[in-house]
């Protein structure tokens, strides 16, 4: 068995990575954080951690996880209990669930957000489960931003 690469980021850091070549079809579920260069199609969960849709990433998938940074492509919604941002050349297509959002100049977002101030983006799942248009308004706002 050839040793770990220590210079491998994935080894020194604790996060796992999913390559820009792989595509995943199906559900993710875990207990690291993770980063995602290629493209995932299902249900991302990673309740207590952080996930990082890369540049390359095109993710078209409901994700589930403590925080999310948006480099890439999502459509799906977006679940975070502590905090989203989708960065300036980031893309989102979905309704987000958080407590913090930010969301850089550049970066492309149609959808709605609630903002959960008691961190109840994940517990409060059968909520969540009713299409966005059903549920209980809590503080919602409506935003769609491109850079041309």
């Amino acid at each position: 068995m050839a040793p770990m690469d220590s210079s491998y980021p994935a080894s020194s850091s604790g996060t796992a990575r999913l390559g820009a070549s792989l595509h995943v079809k199906g559900e993710i579920t875990g207990n690291e954080d993770l980063a995602i260069d290629g493209s995932v199609e299902g249900l991302v969960q990673l309740e207590d951690r952080k996930l990082t849709i890369g540049a390359s990433a095109k993710v078209t998938a409901d994700v589930i996880a403590r925080e999310v940074v948006v480099y890439g492509n999502v459509k799906g919604n977006l679940r975070a209990r502590d905090r989203i941002e989708i960065k300036k050349d980031g893309s989102v297509v979905g309704d987000l669930t958080t407590a913090r959002i930010m969301i850089e100049d550049g970066a492309y977002f149609k959808g709605s957000i609630e903002i959960d101030k008691a961190g109840e983006a994940s517990s409060d799942s059968h909520d969540l489960e009713k299409p966005a248009f059903t549920r209980t308004p809590r503080a919602a706002a409506t935003t769609a931003s491109s850079s041309d």
